[in-house]
């Protein structure tokens, strides 16, 4: 069954972008040092990781929001015909039951909108959860496009 949500676009510095933001960067964090993440831990990875351009016209925020709470998240950062997916996550108790795909499909209608012929995005070779999703929505492996440090796997979709 699929969960019932609302999809909004946030202001970075919004509460509830931020909340979700914190809660994929502990996870994120806790994930690759392979114990829960210390709050220092998460703060550094907010500065190596900012997000504060995903908003006007260098980028977008969407939130899917339960009840008024964030459930996920996903970004683009917009650099012309091509955008960058970013920030992509779901809580662990609403994975596998729609919320990614419907999020990832209007992050990509907004990209249409704004004229990207290409999104692509980077993630590392443990987020299992992620390739599946990005895979069966018609991303594609492709070779390196950049030199992230944690960036180990790389993919690409024309819209």
């Amino acid at each position: 069954m699929e969960t019932v949500f609302t999809i909004e676009a946030l202001t970075p510095e919004a509460p509830n972008a931020h909340a979700i933001i914190r809660s994929y960067m502990f996870e994120l964090a806790s994930r690759y040092y392979g114990r829960p993440a210390t709050p220092d831990e998460v703060e550094q990875a907010l500065r190596d990781e900012p997000y504060d351009d995903l908003t006007g016209s260098t980028g977008v925020l969407l939130i899917a929001m339960q009840d008024g709470e964030p459930i996920a998240c996903a970004g683009a950062r917009f650099d012309g015909a091509v955008a960058e997916l970013t920030k992509v996550f779901t809580l662990p108790e609403y994975r596998g039951q729609g919320v990614g795909k419907r999020l990832l499909r209007r992050v990509e209608d907004v990209c249409r909108a704004r004229g990207v012929d290409v999104v692509r995005l980077d993630t590392r070779s443990d987020l299992v959860e992620a390739h599946a999703l990005y895979e069966s929505l018609g991303f594609a492996r492709v070779e390196a496009f950049n030199s992230d440090a944690y960036a180990e796997v790389w993919y690409s979709k024309s819209l």
